[in-house]
């Protein structure tokens, strides 16, 4: 297989964050680059939010600089210096993704909850007309409400430790979609089609599970976002109950295809 190689017209891409040790953007991108046979590269770029201006100045005033993938802590803050923000990233309120033009004009989006639905669909599972329920409205969940709701499901139920809080992601998303019927409840029931939670719950053994899948049907899907361990407790119940199940890797699988269609590459 071909070698990256960095040449004088070596297009610039970066990942930025504080701090960088936990990213796998490059290790994902740089490969793709050399599939693709795409003269480019992507480092990673640890920047501290009180450095974000001068490193947005220094990244728009480098020529060759093309795009970020950005995470946290930088996905709100990097939305002021955007000059265009997408329809997901303006519903979510934060962005995880910009691309810099020949003219250094700074487009932005978010390709979270996007991810979520196309994982769901590359697997043949599908959302449009579905039940659709999830556990979390934090910023993953909302990222994923937006996009579901976009898809068009029959309806989707918000759950949230705190109601208040599923509440108002509920309001705002029947809001942006006001021809999808968006519900907070207390927890899934038997019209659920796919259940998907949106929680740290399952990143650490001895989690309790976010899910109670006894209040499932029992051809509902189940599907996850954490993707380490790659087969958590509320996936491995879901797999003994005889749920079919939604791995979270998916996700990233298809942001990535995603993130570089809207970089370019």
């Amino acid at each position: 297989m071909p070698e990256l190689n960095i040449t004088g017209t070596t297009a610039v891409f970066g990942i930025i964050a504080d701090p960088t040790d936990h990213v796998r953007a490059p290790m994902v991108f740089n490969p793709l680059f050399v599939e693709r046979g795409i003269d480019a590269v992507m480092v990673p770029l640890h920047v501290r939010p009180e450095d974000l201006a001068a490193a947005m100045a220094g990244l728009k005033a480098q020529v060759n600089f093309r795009g970020l993938a950005v995470t946290i802590p930088h996905k709100l803050a990097i939305m002021a210096f955007c000059d265009e923000i997408g329809e997901q990233g303006r519903l979510v309120g934060a962005v995880n993704t910009i691309r810099i033009d020949a003219n250094r004009r700074v487009y932005g989006d978010n390709f979270d909850g996007q991810g979520f639905v196309a994982g769901l669909r590359a697997e043949g599972f599908e959302v449009t007309g579905k039940v659709i329920y999830q556990t979390g409205a934090g910023g993953a969940g909302r990222a994923i409400a937006f996009a579901v709701a976009a898809a068009g499901p029959d309806r989707l139920l918000i759950h949230n430790r705190t109601r208040a809080k599923a509440e108002e992601l509920a309001a705002a998303v029947a809001a942006a979609y006001p021809s999808c019927e968006v519900i907070a409840v207390d927890g899934p029931d038997k019209t659920v089609q796919v259940a998907v939670n949106t929680t740290s719950l399952g990143l650490h053994a001895g989690d309790p599970l976010p899910i109670d899948l006894g209040l499932l049907a029992g051809d509902a899907v189940v599907a996850e976002i954490i993707m380490i361990p790659v087969e958590t407790d509320l996936l491995k119940s879901a797999r003994s109950a005889g749920h079919p199940i939604h791995f979270g890797r998916h996700m990233l699988d298809q942001q990535i295809r995603l993130i570089g269609d809207f970089m370019g590459v």
